[in-house]
């Protein structure tokens, strides 16, 4: 049991029900689930088993139909639009599957966008550090078109931790990358995620990969199945 002075997530009986054409559809179906600060947690299960749509309630993207969600004490279910894109902005760094960077910025622009949000003065210093940080400080003037699939992941991942975020989400980081670049990105996540003690929500189809994290949550049709197991790491 997780202490609630040191719980990052608190998910209690959680519900999404969406409509369709057929009728309305049960995404997620009454998922609990705590995580303590600090805390690595691989999310598995497969396609369509709800773990996307259960990140983005975690990360305020999507609203519960039913459920409370607190997030760093925050209960994101009472909060409006504006609320949540201020925390988003604050508090969460997400990575995805396809990258989503910009293609009319450079890797710097793009990297200090957050930071320029937040209306830091040193946002391009911030982004500069950042790249450094992944292995990119050559490549700060080069757009998305110009740098490969794992130079692009670097460039995310150095967007979503520029921030200093509590709370990281990675949905599938490596799933357009070869082998050998995908585990290079995972050891560099790995590696900032325990620098700033972030809480990592790391979703993915990988059980070797997920077994890196602190803790393994499987999900199938809406519901979580949690199994504990020792960091591989």
């Amino acid at each position: 049991m997780v202490n609630s002075d040191n719980m990052m997530i608190d998910l209690t009986d959680v519900h999404l029900t969406l409509p369709s054409e057929a009728g309305p559809v049960d995404i997620l179906r009454g998922v609990s689930l705590s995580v303590a600060r600090g805390e690595a947690v691989g999310l598995v299960g497969p396609s369509g088993s709800g773990k996307s749509t259960l990140m983005a309630i975690m990360a305020g993207l999507e609203r519960p139909s039913s459920g409370r969600v607190n997030v760093g004490g925050k209960g994101l279910h009472h909060m409006g639009e504006d609320d949540l894109a201020l925390f988003r902005r604050d508090h969460v760094g997400i990575v995805f599957q396809s990258f989503h960077l910009i293609p009319t910025m450079t890797a710097l622009e793009n990297v200090a966008m957050p930071l320029e949000f937040a209306g830091r003065a040193d946002a391009f210093d911030g982004a500069e550090a950042a790249l450094a940080e992944v292995g990119l400080e050559h490549r700060l003037r080069h757009y998305p078109a110009q740098l490969s699939g794992g130079e692009q992941q670097r460039v995310a991942l150095a967007r979503a931790v520029v921030g200093n975020p509590s709370l990281l989400l990675a949905d599938e980081p490596t799933g357009n990358l070869d082998g050998a670049t995908g585990a290079a990105i995972i050891d560099l996540m790995f590696r900032l995620h325990r620098a700033a003690n972030s809480t990592l929500i790391l979703i993915t189809h990988d059980q070797a990969l997920a077994q890196r994290c602190d803790r393994i949550v499987h999900m199938r049709d809406g519901l979580l199945d949690e199994t504990a197991l020792e960091a591989a790491d």
